[in-house]
């Protein structure tokens, strides 16, 4: 019987799947090394299948998950392909048998009642002391009620300072970044829409900001100069520059490339 037809058969694999993604995303080898601290020859490897380098099918997997969050690729396949591909996983180390447990498990200690009698008595004794000591004193109680209705009050006890909770102060709004000093430009990118991967790099090419941005969270980035900005799905993000919001940013999945200056958000 033929296979030639099957899914398998029609499937690419871990490596041309991965550069597929990476060429549809608009990554080159160099940014998608940046993201992920593979490697470039490391990536070039895995791009044509060769996990030789990765120093083991540990080590291989975890390149794998890394190569597909910067593209924006689901790893569980492509784990489960890897698996099926190099022998799968390691079968997991059973567990140890009961009875070792119950070997090592301590007899119950026995009541120790030699310590017990001498608690009581040191109890008997204490409470006999009390009650003479007590009584001795009844015969001042008058006086010292007498004294007691001309004592000043109490004081309010205070509370301990650890104990005031501060005011917590309201989080930035984006009103507050239009007041930024206008001699530094100020980048708030938020991903609105969707999961996007930024890249930010001033104007010497230091980077200030790399990696993927999921969804509901945001990054501020700051610099005297410039700012080179890269946007792996752009039509996902919300971008505020210098305090003003930058419309129609891009379409999602693409990638845009932006420079700013401080200024009116005008991209170059």
């Amino acid at each position: 019987m033929s296979i030639g037809n099957s899914p398998e058969a029609d499937r690419p694999s871990v490596g041309a799947a991965l550069q597929k993604a990476r060429i549809g995303a608009g990554l080159t080898v160099e940014e998608v090394s940046t993201t992920t601290r593979v490697r470039i020859p490391l990536v070039h490897a895995i791009e044509q299948d060769d996990f030789s380098r990765c120093g083991g099918d540990v080590y291989a997997r975890g390149h794998i998950r890394a190569l597909a969050r910067a593209v924006s690729l689901d790893s569980r396949p492509l784990i489960d392909q890897f698996d099926a591909e190099h022998g799968g996983r390691p079968a997991p180390t059973p567990a140890a048998p009961l009875y070792e447990a119950e070997r090592i498990r301590s007899e119950p200690r026995r009541p120790n009642w030699t310590a017990a009698m001498v608690a009581a008595i040191v109890a008997v004794v204490g409470f006999a002391g009390f009650t003479l000591f007590t009584g001795g004193d009844k015969s001042d109680g008058g006086s010292v009620a007498a004294g007691d209705a001309h004592a000043k009050p109490a004081p309010a006890p205070t509370r301990h300072p650890s104990t005031i909770r501060p005011t917590l102060k309201p989080e930035p709004s984006d009103s507050a970044v239009a007041g930024l000093p206008k001699d530094k430009v100020t980048i708030k990118v938020t991903a609105r829409d969707g999961q996007s991967w930024i890249s930010a790099k001033d104007a010497s090419g230091k980077l200030l900001e790399d990696g993927l941005l999921k969804q509901g969270e945001s990054k501020t980035i700051t610099d005297k100069k410039r700012i080179d900005l890269v946007l792996g799905n752009a039509g996902a993000v919300q971008l505020y520059v210098n305090g003003k919001e930058v419309k129609q940013v891009g379409e999602k999945g693409t990638v845009e490339r932006l420079s700013y200056t401080p200024g009116d958000p005008q991209a170059g």
